[in-house]
């Protein structure tokens, strides 16, 4: 096949539909027949399709597929039903029928488009089940959508447009995942449609890493944050952190020292002991990288963000990496997803910045605006002390906190007022052996082949980034 960056769904439904090989079914629900509708519209659609299902009603699509034991429609176990039995359908009725060089597929979407008096954006998961080859054993690429379009029928054209790039990317770009997930938003802008989440696994796929697909969404724009299991499984954001309580530390952990596990620990204590006994065990904690100042410097690195990554799972941490640059930018994205509680673990000179007007020069809101942002109805800050000694200032004891930060006096009222009201409370049980330790300083020791960097991380982080060469290490 040729591919082309100016192909419109007609067209590259059409490439499909004349493609002998492909043959497949389509089974969508919640939001038409739209995809299906994309290849009959485009002609030849009897070269590709064998058979297309709309299961409307709730009973009718569990006696199809099952009943889900959480009751939802809309979810990707939902979607994996469809797609299995589909696509076995197919393959146990039509392979002995048609020709050898048969590369069967399965479309499957459960999509809650907007409803006629509803309020809400609509959402959906959309996968493809498929043959790489010939009698190849299946491959899986899957999605999952929010919709922004005003009108249910322009989200039901936007199912079906990235519908049909899903079905063309699968069958053209599968060892390229640039390309892949850049194809998928082909006619398709922000403004109508966030992509959140790709898992592929298969053969299709081989040699390729599905986090690396997840992160390609961040970079592109087409979502805010992707977020990883402590397996470094690629996780679904909003259903993640739906009806949770979340803490959050940002940090580079480049690699992980044992000051972000002490503020993970101790912010995680605090943050429990303000919550009634039914919240506490409702609690997401996730350390978060932000991919900004990469993207700005243009030196992101796949290879990188995934040690990161790994490190984290190898103490048991999931990780949520984001395009936030700022702290309010970062809350307000969490309040989109829960209204629960949110708490922010950061250290003293990150509250310095925040209350620094200067930075919010280009700011339409000002820090007034940015505050309200960042604090909003449900968010707290927990400030992790440093030692003085570690600017050069002086001698270990000598500890920065809320309290002795330089902000401006206009703005102490603010800080009082933030305090007074417990938006902001300084973290007092820390280890104080390890409020010395940056992970810029253990970063630049590993890199120069420097001694003594072990002492400053964890165990088995020290040990990881030995066994598998990590940041440029020197043996």
């Amino acid at each position: 096949m040729i591919f082309s960056q100016t192909l419109s769904s007609k067209q590259k439904a059409l490439e499909i539909n004349l493609d002998p090989r492909i043959y497949g079914a389509f089974a969508e629900i919640g939001a038409g027949q739209e995809t299906a509708r994309h290849f009959f519209q485009a002609g030849g659609a009897a070269g590709t399709i064998a058979k297309t299902i709309s299961a409307y009603d709730m009973a009718m699509s569990d006696a199809i597929y099952g009943k889900e034991e959480s009751n939802r429609y809309v979810c990707e176990p939902r979607l994996l039903k469809m797609l299995t039995r589909e696509f076995n359908l197919i393959v146990k009725r039509l392979a002995s029928t048609r020709p050898d060089d048969t590369c069967f597929f399965a479309f499957s979407n459960t999509v809650a488009a907007k409803a006629f008096k509803g309020t809400s954006d609509g959402h959906g998961w959309l996968g493809v089940r498929f043959q790489a080859y010939p009698k190849a054993p299946p491959s899986d690429a899957i999605i999952h959508i929010k919709m922004f379009d005003r009108e249910n029928l322009q989200q039901q054209e936007t199912v079906g447009q990235v519908g049909v790039n899903l079905i063309h990317a699968c069958f053209n770009f599968c060892h390229d995942h640039e390309t892949f997930v850049k194809a998928l938003m082909e006619g398709l802008s922000r403004d109508r449609i966030e992509i959140d989440m790709i898992r592929i696994e298969g053969p299709a796929f081989k040699g390729e890493d599905s986090r690396v697909w997840s992160l390609e969404l961040v970079k592109r724009g087409f979502t805010d944050g992707v977020m990883f299991d402590s397996k470094g499984k690629v996780l679904q954001v909003s259903d993640t952190l739906y009806k949770k309580n979340i803490l959050i530390c940002r940090g580079s952990y480049r690699p992980p020292t044992l000051v972000n596990i002490d503020m993970l620990e101790t912010g995680l204590k605090n943050f429990s002991q303000e919550l009634p006994d039914s919240e506490k065990n409702s609690i997401v904690v996730l350390p978060e990288i932000s991919m900004t100042k990469f993207l700005e410097r243009g030196s992101f690195n796949n290879e990188d963000f995934l040690a990161r990554v790994e490190l984290l799972a190898s103490l048991d941490q999931g990780v949520l990496i984001t395009n936030h640059e700022s702290f309010h930018h970062l809350s307000s994205y969490l309040s989109g997803y829960t209204k629960k509680k949110i708490a922010i673990v950061l250290g003293v000179y990150n509250l310095e910045d925040i209350l620094d007007p200067n930075k919010y020069a280009k700011n339409q809101t000002g820090l007034l605006g940015a505050l309200g942002s960042l604090m909003g109805q449900n968010t707290r800050l927990y400030v992790y002390p440093a030692s003085e000694e570690d600017q050069g200032k002086g001698e270990m004891e000598s500890l920065k906190t809320s309290s002795n930060i330089a902000i401006k006096e206009s703005i102490k009222p603010i800080m009082q007022f933030f305090k007074k009201n417990n938006l902001i409370k300084d973290i007092k049980d820390f280890k104080k052996g390890v409020t010395g330790i940056w992970s810029r300083t253990v970063l630049r020791k590993i890199q120069n082949g420097e001694e003594g960097w072990e002492k400053d991380v964890p165990e088995i982080v020290a040990k990881t980034v030995k066994e598998k060469s990590l940041f440029g290490i020197q043996s």
